[in-house]
């Protein structure tokens, strides 16, 4: 394998171990053989400057041997750490992304920024299917039953949570990959797989939490404000009238349950069965889409958006009912999963070129999408994940000169207000 390029421009100080360690212990082992399919044709060359988290972070996966999980929020360069990695450990590589959209981000970024000659750089998903030095591939394109992932002496997954998946697991364990890195912003998953992650591509190396990215300015610093309202009389009335309904059912027939089991998982169970326990979770349904869609939101999300005028706005809602109210009463783009490509692309880049100011979109805009800067963002309803409240806050969080701000809305007196608490992580 060919080193007279050396592979330390990026890091400044000694890492412990460095890519070159990791490559020269594989020779002395007598590996050389084994790695020279591996050998990249070129060197590739980082084209921007890191940062010192981003130093920081790859020091601690080279010090793992190159295996291992690092965390970071959206907005702090989780890309560019992996260019660095490919840098620091040039071999043959495969990168793995969750969607079309993220799958043609890093092919414009491997090119630019981590110095990939662009004949270089494949991508499979997509309805393309070109496999060189470097490919780029969906999940679902890498774990199709007889794809062969074998070619690949390093393996980058990005939103790597994805990975532990049942779906999904089994590309970690095609890849022959020695060197393995997972990128992250949101790692813990509600069924507790993420633990699996260790022993499917490392465990978890680095981890930086917004907040304190904030505090040294490599994010920007941002202000996060919840904002009650009330619901209409009518709308409290039905409110409350279902959810007596739903706490009777529960008050009169917990019993029945088991204890130490997820009630809500044994509830929906029984309701195949039982009418009651239909009725009572058709009560839930509809009282909780009463709190999160109520019609003084939008009269707020007006308030906010008077404040906000001259500013990059993007407003997000649990459901597309919400998304289509704000959307025709407030005159605003809307997103959402049933918005066709070409029609999202021109959205969006009317977005990033100032033409539009103001987006309201559904979950789809959470991950996976490269969504251009704003630095407000309004939460108008959401569900109790923390990965969700992180993604969203993720995206007002790029560098700028002022603050950035992230509203949630709350109807007062529901049980929103525990979503709101409970989606919120303990530091952010």
């Amino acid at each position: 394998m060919d080193r007279a390029s050396g592979f330390l421009p990026s890091l400044d100080e000694p890492a412990e171990p460095d890519g070159e360690v990791l490559l020269d212990a594989l020779s002395e082992d007598g590996f050389d053989d084994q790695l020279d399919p591996f050998t990249l044709p070129f060197a590739p060359r980082l084209g921007v400057q890191p940062r010192p988290y981003q130093r920081e972070a790859v020091r601690q996966w080279l010090a793992n041997a190159g295996r291992g999980v690092i965390v970071l929020p959206t907005g702090a360069g989780k890309t560019v750490v992996a260019f660095m990695a490919l840098e620091q450990v040039p071999v043959r590589a495969l990168v793995v992304v969750p969607t079309i959209d993220l799958l043609r981000q890093w092919r414009v970024g491997l090119i630019e920024k981590a110095g990939v000659p662009a004949e270089q750089v494949g991508v499979v998903g997509g309805g393309e299917r070109s496999l060189r030095p470097i490919t780029v591939m969906t999940y679902d394109s890498a774990a199709m039953r007889r794809r062969d992932l074998s070619s690949f002496a390093l393996l980058i997954v990005d939103e790597v949570h994805h990975l532990s998946a049942p779906t999904y697991r089994a590309i970690a364990d095609k890849a022959a990959a020695p060197w393995r890195l997972g990128l992250s912003a949101t790692l813990e998953r509600a069924d507790g797989t993420h633990a699996d992650l260790a022993g499917l591509i490392g465990p978890e190396v680095y981890r930086r939490l917004p907040a304190e990215l904030a505090r040294k300015g490599h994010i920007a610093s941002y202000q996060e404000r919840r904002i009650f309202v009330d619901l209409s009389p009518d709308e409290r009335c039905r409110y409350d009238a279902l959810m007596a309904e739903w706490k009777w059912f529960v008050a009169t027939r917990r019993s029945q349950f088991r204890r130490g089991s997820n009630f809500f998982e044994q509830l929906i169970r029984r309701s195949a069965h039982d009418p009651a326990a239909r009725r009572a979770l058709q009560a839930h349904h509809q009282a909780r889409m009463i709190a999160l869609n109520a019609d003084s939101k939008i009269d707020r999300v007006e308030e906010l958006l008077a404040k906000h005028g001259g500013e990059n706005v993007l407003i997000f809602s649990e459901y597309n009912a919400m998304v289509h109210a704000v959307s025709r009463r407030l005159a605003v783009p809307a997103i959402t999963y049933r918005t066709d490509s070409e029609e999202r692309r021109l959205i969006l880049e009317r977005f990033r070129s100032g033409k539009y100011s103001k987006l309201v979109s559904g979950r789809v805009l959470n991950e996976g999408v490269d969504v251009p800067d704003a630095n407000v963002a309004i939460v108008v309803s959401g569900s109790s994940a923390t990965r969700e409240y992180i993604q969203r806050l993720g995206r007002v969080l790029r560098p700028k000169p002022r603050d950035a701000h992230l509203y949630e809305i709350i109807s007062r007196h529901t049980t929103e207000g525990r979503t709101a608490r409970s989606r919120r992580p303990s530091a952010a």
